[in-house]
């Protein structure tokens, strides 16, 4: 694309770029457009370009405002990408196509309940602390196989991991240790990349990067 006019066609043009580098094929790379705390009406001009996949951080604020949506523009995969509370497992199996943020056996426990009940696997990332970071959630790398061990035993489809490395630090050691554990555990996909990286993360195998300021500008809360 020669001169982007849009924001999502600039983004989309850096992905191909990033793609071209990395010799990969750019439709392995699926753009997920982080739209929380953005309104409807921030999201339906990347509607009308044709994105369809969204993020959103928390269930409550995704109700609010998607069904409207998903009735007006059919085909939307719409992606839990912040942390899940177990008592919202329901909601969330209810609403997304794909979890970002799974991340602790009792998230396990109730995601499997909700999916059961629903008659419906809804697939999931499974988020791992990348940086050891205390504050952060995620499951410790220590803890991952049993975790695993654990979704596979609960028929929760694991479609791979999802990590956020430490802020202001340099990302690509983390995108690299991601991509070794995903390769070590069989799995395919890398969520991974943000506004700040996610070139670099394509570089580094992501298969989804979570784009928000890039594409909305600075979040309004």
């Amino acid at each position: 694309m020669e001169n982007p006019e849009t924001p999502l066609e600039q983004v989309r043009a850096n992905i191909a770029k990033a793609c071209k580098v990395a010799r990969r094929e750019p439709d392995d790379v699926t753009l997920v457009a982080v739209s929380k705390t953005h309104p409807a009406e921030a999201i339906e001009p990347l509607l009308r370009q044709r994105q369809r996949a969204f993020g959103e951080n928390r269930v409550q604020e995704a109700q609010a405002k998607w069904p409207a949506l998903l009735e007006a523009y059919p085909g939307v995969e719409l992606h839990l990408v912040g942390q899940l509370q177990s008592n919202k497992a329901d909601d969330a199996v209810a609403l997304f196509d794909v979890i970002h943020s799974l991340d602790r056996p009792s998230l396990v426990k109730a995601l499997a309940r909700a999916m059961n009940r629903a008659g419906k696997r809804v697939p999931c990332f499974v988020q791992v602390n990348i940086g050891s970071e205390e504050q952060k959630g995620g499951c410790p790398i220590g803890e991952l196989p049993q975790l695993l061990k654990r979704a596979d035993e609960a028929d929760i489809p694991v479609a791979g991991l999802m990590c956020i490395p430490p802020l202001e630090i340099e990302p690509t050691p983390f995108f690299a240790l991601l991509d070794k554990l995903a390769r070590d555990h069989g799995l395919d996909g890398r969520s991974m990349g943000m506004s700040s990286d996610y070139e670099t993360a394509i570089m580094l195998g992501a298969t989804h990067v979570r784009v928000g300021t890039a594409l909305f500008g600075t979040r309004s809360t």
